[in-house]
């Protein structure tokens, strides 16, 4: 499994079309946790908190799935936003990180 932090479903979509101009197809593979929660609210929501739900997703779904034997092996990219107090009123683009991190058991 190739897990995300909080891409949604847009940002989902980007990030399979990009590793698919590098020869790369993921998308039997990727999970966005913020496509996962938000999922139940709206289709096309964008977002929410990266922290939030990479954490929500990772130990209530995720851990418990591996420590089932359901998955063996998670890269896990938590990405979020780097927001400041004026950053969203500036016009801007508004940088970003991710942190990877592989799991095993």
């Amino acid at each position: 499994m190739i897990l995300t932090g909080d891409l949604g479903a847009l940002g989902s979509r980007i990030l399979k079309d990009l590793t698919w101009e590098k020869g790369y197809d993921i998308s039997s593979k990727h999970v966005d946790c913020g496509e996962i929660v938000y999922k139940v609210i709206e289709s096309e929501f964008q977002g929410g908190s990266g922290a939030g739900c990479s954490a929500t997703v990772l130990n209530s779904y995720v851990l418990t799935k591996m420590d089932a034997g359901l998955y063996k092996r998670v890269l896990f990219a938590a990405t979020g936003a780097l927001l400041s107090t004026v950053s969203s009123g500036q016009g801007e683009s508004i940088p970003c990180i991710s942190h990877a991190v592989q799991i095993e058991v």
